[in-house]
């Protein structure tokens, strides 16, 4: 059983930052298949669909939402099967609850950390 567990989220300014974590947690033979797998975060508004933030890949390989590029970055440590999401210049729209996710056996989710943006 895999397990993901996100960190980091609270309320700042417009314009300030936050960095989410997520631990992955599980057996052995899982660990090593997340380690090898692309990692991501998702965040979901109120009223809105869920959609993708940042990925990465095993190789370190990245890719962002139009809409964060140049502000958010998402790094991973493959040592503590961890993934992190470095948010800078953060806006009111990017207030939302955001998921870490694992491309692992058909995926798995975390539970959220609630990210508020507002003065």
């Amino acid at each position: 059983q895999v397990q993901l567990v996100e960190s980091g989220g609270g309320l700042v300014q417009p314009g300030g930052s936050l960095r989410l974590s997520c631990a992955a947690s599980g057996s052995i033979f899982s660990a090593y298949g997340i380690s090898i797998s692309a990692m991501g975060w998702y965040r979901q508004a109120p009223g809105k669909q869920r959609e993708l933030v940042a990925v990465i890949t095993s190789d370190g390989s990245t890719n962002y939402a139009d809409s964060v590029k140049g502000r958010f970055t998402i790094s991973r440590d493959f040592a503590k099967n961890a993934v992190y999401l470095q948010m800078n210049s953060l806006k009111p729209e990017d207030a939302a609850v955001y998921y870490c996710r694992t491309n692992y056996s058909g995926g798995y989710w975390g539970k959220g950390t609630l990210v508020t943006v507002s003065s």
